[in-house]
């Protein structure tokens, strides 16, 4: 309540102290002259940014097929042409400053109004230009109202008050100002980290040469990296002695032999993976447990498998280490399917693997490395005899393949091109007795 009441009465001493000022610069005739040179500044920007507006947007605006680094540049440039305008006023208005307090030693209402184009510059930054979610909210909540505070000129009195306001934790404390710091320092700086690392994947995604894991093994790489260098900067900017962080070091230790090791031991068992890129992404994979699906994703943790009917299986990635993985879509390897089929007894069965062999020889998609389609015969059964065709192709029987259907197809219509029945099944019923039969 005390702190509360201290503030509200600075706050009050410090409007009132502002409306003194206002009231002098009304009746100042060097106010009011630094005003009408306030108002030439502002026309003459609102004349040269209208001006530059039309050929700036033209000169950095790349063509829409062109994707190259200075492309990318001038896009990123383009964004801040809303700028123009309170960049060019706020340019204006300070050779406005430097000449009004040369000729007469004063200038503070020019000043002021210097700071409010400061302000209307940052306010556009953040309500248009800015579209990361992170960095708007830090920038609608942190950067406007700290605009606002220098526009006015309470800044510096805020700043003093928040470094004096002390908040207690344990044993330690900080103030305010140290946390604002904190959190606008960091905020940026991981920001600019996670952009990076967003660049640097897509950089890396353009490389066909590298191996899938390889690519995936270097993104990691980097991501650690760059976060890592993003915690150093942070501790070093805000004065943090990393020795002072031993503590937390042990707990974090601590807390690996106790109830993280499942998630340490899911992370090195995905440097693992992907070190010796066993499994990646884009391979079709069945576990041990019985999940299957197109590994889309290869996280720190886990790993997400895609199944053919859309849903998403999230594995962790000690199971890939740890239990029976089978890799069908393996670099350089074949899948081998059968399809089954029955003949009648009336038929002459020696003419059935070749005809069936070339008829499933006619799919595009059959191979004939490692082994042509081969037709071998299974048993003689209760209603004909029973065959199966085996044969290779590259890629999963299941989602957008149909091999085992193709091949039935095949089958079917070669049979029938030879007169050959398939069977169905029948059954012969043997009567024991007399039949009576009544009459009425």
């Amino acid at each position: 309540m005390e702190f509360g009441s201290d503030l509200q009465n600075q706050v009050l001493e410090e409007g009132q102290r502002l409306w003194d000022i206002a009231l002098s610069w009304l009746v100042s005739p060097a106010a009011w002259s630094q005003f009408a040179l306030l108002v030439v500044a502002y026309l003459l920007a609102l004349v040269v940014a209208r001006k530059l507006r039309a050929p700036l947007t033209r000169l950095l605006t790349p063509p829409e097929d062109l994707d190259n680094p200075l492309a990318k540049v001038r896009r990123f440039v383009l964004i801040f042409v809303p700028l123009l305008l309170p960049l060019m006023a706020y340019a204006f208005t300070g050779i406005g400053e430097s000449v009004t307090r040369s000729l007469f030693g004063s200038g503070a209402v020019i000043a002021f109004g210097k700071r409010v184009f400061l302000f209307l510059a940052v306010r556009i930054l953040v309500r248009e230009i800015i579209t990361d979610p992170m960095m708007k909210l830090l920038g609608r909540y942190i950067l406007i109202p700290v605009a606002a505070l220098y526009a006015l000129g309470l800044l510096e009195p805020a700043m003093v008050k928040l470094d004096e306001t002390i908040v207690p934790l344990g044993n330690l404390s900080f103030s305010l100002l140290f946390a604002l710091r904190f959190i606008v320092v960091g905020g940026a700086i991981f920001w600019m980290g996670r952009w990076s690392n967003d660049q640097s994947a897509q950089f890396l995604k353009r490389q066909d040469d590298m191996r899938p894991a390889m690519r995936e093994l270097t993104a990691k790489a980097i991501e650690i990296g760059i976060f890592g260098v993003a915690f150093l900067l942070v501790m070093n900017i805000m004065g943090i002695n990393l020795t002072s962080l031993a503590v937390l070091g042990g707990a974090i230790g601590v807390g690996l032999g106790f109830g993280l090791q499942k998630i340490a031991s899911n992370f090195i068992s995905g440097l693992i993976l992907l070190l010796e890129g066993q499994a990646t992404v884009g391979d079709y994979v069945e576990l041990d447990g019985g999940e299957a699906g197109t590994i889309v994703k290869m996280g720190a943790r886990a790993a997400i498998l895609e199944t053919f009917d859309g849903r998403w299986i999230v594995v962790p990635n000690e199971d890939f280490i740890t239990t029976r993985v089978v890799n069908f879509s393996d670099s350089g390897s074949a899948n081998r399917y059968e399809a089954p089929f029955s003949v009648s007894y009336d038929t002459d069965i020696n003419k059935v693997p070749d005809i069936i062999e070339a008829a499933v020889a006619k799919h595009p998609r059959v191979l004939s490395e490692p082994f042509p389609p081969d037709c071998e015969l299974r048993g003689f059964g209760d209603s004909g005899v029973d065959f199966a065709v085996e044969f290779w192709v590259e890629g999963i029987d299941d989602g957008a393949n149909k091999f085992s259907s193709d091949v039935l197809f095949l089958i079917w219509n070669a049979l029938k091109a030879h007169e050959i029945t398939i069977p169905y099944p029948q059954r012969v019923v043997e009567l024991s007795g007399s039949i009576e039969t009544r009459s009425r």
